[in-house]
């Protein structure tokens, strides 16, 4: 793959070593090693979108600093906010920014465009399925892709604003990481029943008519076998949700629910301008409803890309260090 001359392609510089099943901190029976990943994770957390926001000058050619910050504070928070000049309509910047970030496999769902990555605007003939990206209606807390078998994980997303809505459409995001550390803290049994693989099951797909996708049971957090990362699928929606119906994990459904709907110092909120966007391994992540001014041409346009890969440099050892493992 070819990159600007100034750029820089992350995949290339790390080599991923995945921590055995003895001392992966994710895992509720090695206490030790959450314990070491814990003290590391919130050293020095961030209290504001700004301690991860990175100014670059053009997402399709970062330098060498621009995705170095960039992978920093996706190290740290599983994300970061990016602030550039461009404003025009170009798929390019959020490709091109995730080929240099190590992400290549897209995940060309349904509703994609053709070339993978989805012109997130109101579409009337696809919201009134009820697919509510598409609407100007409030989206609820979830990770992208939460209906995805195992073998199609959304481990990483970038959002491309390319112009706001005239009002709303604001995000709130939490690091996944720190709502499992957080369940972890009030009680591990929750990690264990969310680890379950009957945790949570996705109805089948039929908006159409006819099923389009089957139903998909499956854990809440898991861990990359590859990498010995975290992952997690969650939505705040009901109607798109069968929850194991056992009381440990109906009280963990519970607590996340109070989490999210809290004031908690994590989550984070940051409203998108013209040439910002999101990159990130697919943290937990909401919007509010929004309004465009057709009669002042502002209408909302996000480009999304969704990748089954995960942002190169951020994986478990690079994460936090050779202590988890020596």
């Amino acid at each position: 793959m070819s990159l600007p001359e100034d750029g820089v392609n992350l995949k290339n510089q790390v080599k991923t070593v995945a921590p055995t099943s003895s001392d992966n901190p994710f895992l509720p029976q090695n206490e030790t090693a959450y314990r070491r990943w814990r003290e590391h994770k919130l050293d020095a957390y961030p209290t504001a979108p700004a301690a991860f926001t990175v100014k670059i000058k053009d997402p399709r050619a970062l330098t060498s600093a621009e995705a170095q910050a960039i992978s920093q504070a996706c190290r740290k928070t599983n994300m970061a906010i990016y602030v550039s000049p461009l404003r025009q309509e170009d798929k390019a910047i959020p490709r091109r920014l995730g080929e240099q970030l190590g992400l290549q496999r897209l995940d060309s769902n349904l509703l994609a465009d053709d070339d993978g990555i989805t012109s997130l605007q109101t579409a009337a003939e696809k919201s009134q399925r009820g697919y509510i990206p598409y609407s100007n209606k409030r989206l609820l807390w979830h990770t992208d892709g939460y209906y995805n078998k195992p073998e199609a994980h959304i481990r990483a997303f970038i959002l491309h604003c390319v112009s706001p809505a005239a009002d709303g459409g604001e995000n709130s995001l939490l690091d996944h990481e720190i709502a499992y550390l957080l369940l972890r803290d009030a009680n591990p049994d929750f990690i264990r029943a969310l680890m379950a693989p009957d945790a949570m099951t996705i109805p089948a797909n039929t908006e159409t008519g006819a099923q389009t996708r089957a139903a998909v049971t499956g854990p809440v957090f898991s861990i990359d076998a590859r990498d010995g990362s975290l992952h997690m699928r969650y939505t705040a929606r009901t109607r798109s949700i069968e929850w194991k119906q056992d009381s440990l994990t109906l009280q963990a459904v519970r607590f996340i629910e109070n989490l999210l709907a809290g004031d908690s110092a994590y989550v984070f909120r940051q409203r998108m301008a013209a040439g910002q966007g999101l990159v990130c391994n697919n943290v937990l992540h909401n919007r509010t409803a929004f309004s465009d001014d057709v009669d002042k041409g502002i209408a909302r346009l996000v480009y999304r890309a969704r990748y089954y890969d995960r942002i190169a440099g951020t994986e478990l050892k690079k994460m936090n260090g050779q202590d988890l493992q020596d």
